[in-house]
């Protein structure tokens, strides 16, 4: 079993900046996949981004250039520094850890970030 704390959501202006945290726990190692995923009041669950334990990552477009993930192996914890945030970066945002190839997601309980002047 693996256990994920998001922290770090907030209200913030537009073009401000966030960082959140997930802490991870259990039998969380360095091999497992995170992902940062977002969802807004009546869209679907969707990727933001992701980084591998050999540190390879993957963003979605809408994203790219503003966010970064990263992730502190000492601290078992994943980032996600949020920069020129928008209104429609507005949303729960959820942290994913999976082991590859097969072993089961697991989340967290989502940290809300509203983006709002």
């Amino acid at each position: 079993q693996v256990q994920l704390v998001e922290s770090g959501g907030a209200l913030v202006q537009p073009g401000g900046s966030l960082r959140l945290s997930c802490a991870a726990s259990g039998s969380f190692d360095k091999w497992y996949v995170t992902a940062w995923y977002r969802q807004a009041p009546g869209d679907q669950r969707e990727l933001v981004a992701a980084v591998t334990g050999g540190g390879v990552t993957n963003y979605a477009d809408s994203v790219k250039g503003r966010f970064t993930i990263s992730r502190d192996h000492t601290k078992n914890t994943v980032y996600l520094q949020m920069n020129s945030l928008k209104p429609e970066d507005t949303a729960v945002y959820y942290c994913k850890a999976q082991k590859p190839p097969f072993g089961p997601p697991y989340w967290g309980q989502g940290t809300q970030v509203t983006v709002s002047s």
